[in-house]
């Protein structure tokens, strides 16, 4: 079994949920994806690492550093770094909070952000593409340039028009199609 294969096993056993759900931009739905279930867990950090940093190099991106909104982009962009140093490199992550710190340094992004430097902005799942560009604004306006979006799970194929309307690629480890089909 391959580590896709696993990662995709545990996301269905963790992650995945049927019922009626409301999503974040309200729409009802039949499903609903907790990946933090997933992205949160050792295994699911081990298998991330590895599958983002192969993602990475497969689209020939190579970032300084990444990371997201949180709190869905945080164990993500974590375990892609952690893996680039087992493996000798030298990604660091950062977080992009929802709404700038009112005290202390009053930072909106948090972490090693390296200002004038390629980043990658990563999700856990990508709907309507909203969070990612939400993150891409932020870190643009610290001085980054984004290479594009990775997500663990494409829920919507929107989402991927939406970022690619704005001039930004998206590479996806897995689809919810993919997981809905067994």
């Amino acid at each position: 079994m391959t580590d896709l294969d696993r990662l995709r096993r545990l996301l269905r056993e963790r992650s995945l949920r049927r019922g009626d759900f409301v999503l974040a931009s309200g729409a009802r739905s039949s499903y609903y994806i907790d990946c933090r279930l997933t992205t949160m867990s050792g295994v699911g950090q081990l298998l991330l690492g590895r599958l983002g940093l192969e993602a990475l190099g497969r689209a020939g991106w190579r970032p300084a550093a990444l990371g997201g909104l949180t709190l869905g982009a945080d164990p993500v962009a974590y375990a892609i770094a952690h893996a680039s140093a087992a493996a000798g490199g030298q990604l660091d992550a950062f977080t992009v909070r929802k709404e700038a710190k009112e005290h202390g340094t009053g930072r909106l992004i948090e972490g090693p952000f390296p200002q004038h430097a390629d980043v990658v902005v990563v999700e856990d799942v990508v709907t309507t593409g909203g969070s990612a560009l939400k993150a891409i604004a932020a870190v643009q306006a610290a001085g980054a340039r984004v290479l594009g979006v990775l997500a663990v799970v494409e829920r919507d194929p929107a989402g991927r028009e939406t970022l690619r309307a704005a001039g930004h690629g998206l590479i996806v480890l897995t689809t919810a199609e993919e997981l809905l089909a067994e």
